[in-house]
């Protein structure tokens, strides 16, 4: 895997980030640029969206219109979109992964903060090889498991290293007690978790069945801050009827991060943790 801050998605986003912002700097709408231009307006909006890399032609002509003149400046963003056409390492995997896995790990290669709250599971970003071996084997068919869980395996590499994120996480106390993958894979997947929580940038709590019906029962979600602007947020939500995605919405984004930390208020201290776990193992395998 590539340094997370040379990852083309991540350039791709922050590409994206400085021509919206040059775009409203000049007060201009979007629909301002394509007439100016004579694109479409749904050309303008994929790019500010990242949906489409933008040539370096189409690149040097915005610029130009937005009075984006420095050679040097010129040369920085002409570059990052060079960058940014690259392939990221799970291009390889691409017959694997449905659409939403790849929007998944594009938005974890981006990341700076990671907010993430299960209800049932052990998330991803924090499983044993063995416990996403027996997830996988659920839903997956045999011959892709194996492949899916060393995929999942590459993903946790973003909480590693210097340029690591920063993680947090909220398990509701069904992920932890849920049987999966016989005895053995569950004391060495809870045994994990405490190793993970003494990582500096990564904070694991549990909410206790003791603490009642809460509003993290409506479902598991994951908020991912971006490090090119203030209030740049994406929201990957798990439902019974699939996966959803929710970008560019200024609105959604501090919603579900606050609902976040009134479900860390309601949690177990990460200090904790150890404790919750070595309780959970003595009554569900003595």
């Amino acid at each position: 895997m590539t340094d997370r801050g040379s990852n083309p998605v991540a350039l791709r986003r922050r590409l994206r980030t400085e021509l919206k912002k040059a775009r409203e700097r000049k007060s201009l709408k979007q629909k301002d640029v394509a007439l100016a231009l004579d694109w479409s307006q749904s050309k303008v909006i994929r790019i500010e969206s990242g949906t489409v890399n933008v040539s370096t032609t189409d690149l040097r002509a915005l610029l130009a219109f937005y009075g984006i003149d420095d050679a040097v400046v010129v040369d920085e963003l002409v570059e990052l979109a060079k960058a940014s056409r690259k392939s990221a390492w799970w291009d390889v995997h691409r017959p694997l992964l449905s659409s939403e896995a790849i929007k998944l790990l594009g938005l974890e290669a981006s990341t700076t903060v990671i907010r993430q709250f299960q209800a049932l599971l052990v998330p991803g970003l924090l499983q044993t090889e063995a416990y996403a071996r027996a997830t996988l084997s659920q839903y997956v068919d045999k011959a892709k498991v194996d492949p899916l869980a060393l995929i999942r395996m590459e993903r946790q590499r973003i909480l590693a290293g210097e340029d690591a994120a920063e993680a947090f996480f909220i398990l509701d106390e069904a992920a932890i007690r849920r049987w999966v993958g016989g005895p053995e894979v569950i004391r060495e997947q809870l045994e994990h978790l405490k190793e993970m929580n003494r990582r500096p940038n990564v904070t694991i709590q549990v909410i206790t069945f003791d603490k009642g019906v809460h509003l993290g029962m409506q479902g598991s979600f994951t908020v991912f801050e971006f490090p090119a602007e203030q209030q740049d947020y994406a929201v990957f939500l798990e439902r019974p009827g699939g996966t959803e995605v929710i970008e560019n919405d200024v609105n959604v984004g501090p919603q579900f991060v606050e609902s976040f930390m009134q479900l860390e208020e309601l949690a177990m201290p990460s200090s904790e943790l150890d404790a919750v776990i070595d309780r959970v193992l003595a009554e569900v395998l003595g």
